[in-house]
């Protein structure tokens, strides 16, 4: 479980093929390590992933040709990423409940400066909408963020200074895709509502 706060800006340094699988070297900026063993989750971009070794200088996770097909950015050396590691108990959820398990790519469709602030536009895929409301939660490439405005399937999201700072979405631009997940309370509750309704929510 994570809180959509990142904590440092990663780097894909290497991918290896293998068997259902490809692996990534991740160079892990100013990420704490010290705390880490193989074995411990962190997102990568929003996808939980399974730290497989460390090294002085990296640390290397396996992803399966499933979380592939359904996430973006994570296949190309030199890619910027968004590091957390799991949350414990005992810290604040700064953020929002984050699973760590997108739910789908989105589109960048506007990023430009407004005032001190940056206005980010997506084009959200049209499954993800019943789970958006505005003013509620949603993990863009592991961010935790607020929706401000939803236009029919376009979510429009402000973006302050420091969020831009400590994260890879000051490198956005217009037809870039990302990592979305959005609120679990929310998906819960749809459940919910279709198992005592009987309606199925589209």
């Amino acid at each position: 479980m994570f809180t959509g706060i990142i904590e440092a800006i990663g780097e894909i340094k290497q991918t290896t093929q293998k068997p259902n699988a490809l692996g990534l070297q991740i160079a892990p900026g100013k990420l704490e390590m010290s705390d880490v063993k193989a074995g411990d989750s962190i997102a990568v971009n929003g996808v939980c992933l399974t730290v497989t070794s460390l090294a002085n200088d990296f640390f290397t996770v396996d992803i399966s040709e499933e979380t592939l097909r359904c996430t973006y950015g994570l296949n190309k050396v030199g890619n910027y990423v968004n590091l957390e590691k799991a949350m414990r108990l005992t810290d604040r959820l700064g953020g929002h409940l984050v699973s760590g398990h997108v739910d789908g790519v989105g589109e960048v469709t506007k990023f430009e400066q407004v005032g001190e602030n940056y206005l980010l536009t997506i084009k959200s895929p049209p499954s993800l909408l019943k789970y958006i409301a505005v003013k509620g939660s949603i993990t863009v490439n592991g961010v935790s963020l607020t929706v401000n405005r939803i236009h029919d399937d376009i979510l429009e999201i402000n973006l302050i200074p420091h969020t831009l700072a400590e994260t890879n979405l000051k490198y956005l631009k217009p037809g870039e895709r990302l990592n979305l997940e959005s609120d679990m309370l929310a998906r819960y509750v749809a459940r919910l509502m279709e198992l005592s309704s009987g309606i199925i929510i589209k």
